[in-house]
């Protein structure tokens, strides 16, 4: 199976410094703009599945994308507890929260075992399929954790987010 992580588009809060985390976020007119772009570089997608947040599931509508889509919780952002919706800054240092939880809620251990859950699910039911998945900044160091260069979650939360048009792995 081919992989193809996508972070979900640029919201408002992303433009404002906001740790979103569980809340909804909604896109800005640049995040619009990322989707419909998103829609026209993954036309190879077999099918997809998102984070069941408002930002992720609107990334997808807006693509355009014709094949099966699917919501799982499980692909969530992790759960900032009483610091969703807080500044960016308030969750510094976040490898501190590799395997203590935010306040109230998840550390970024448990956002791996959700996607690690997930993708036994998925390899089980799409082996030989191109599955693009629109999720989170802590679903790829997830992903790059599991399937990609293996590196500890520590080092991965703490290297520059170099965002790209995707990661491709394979399962």
């Amino acid at each position: 199976m081919k992989l193809i992580f996508e972070t979900h588009s640029t919201t408002l809060d992303n433009e404002r410094g906001i740790a979103t985390g569980w809340l909804p976020g909604e896109l800005s007119e640049r995040g619009r703009r990322e989707s419909r772009e998103l829609g026209l570089r993954r036309t190879d997608a077999d099918v997809v599945f998102s984070s069941d947040l408002h930002r992720a599931v609107q990334t997808v509508e807006l693509s355009g994308l014709t094949v099966p889509r699917a919501q799982d919780w499980r692909l969530r952002e992790c759960n900032y507890g009483e610091l969703n919706g807080a500044p960016t800054a308030a969750l510094e240092p976040r490898v501190d929260r590799v395997h203590t939880p935010f306040p109230g809620g998840q550390s970024y251990g448990d956002v791996l075992e959700l996607t690690r859950s997930f993708l036994a699910d998925v390899k089980r039911w799409y082996d030989d399929a191109t599955v693009l998945v629109v999720a989170h900044s802590a679903n790829r160091w997830a992903l790059d954790h599991l399937l990609g260069s293996g590196k500890p979650l520590e080092e991965l939360i703490e290297s520059p987010f170099d965002w790209r048009p995707g990661w491709t792995y394979a399962l």
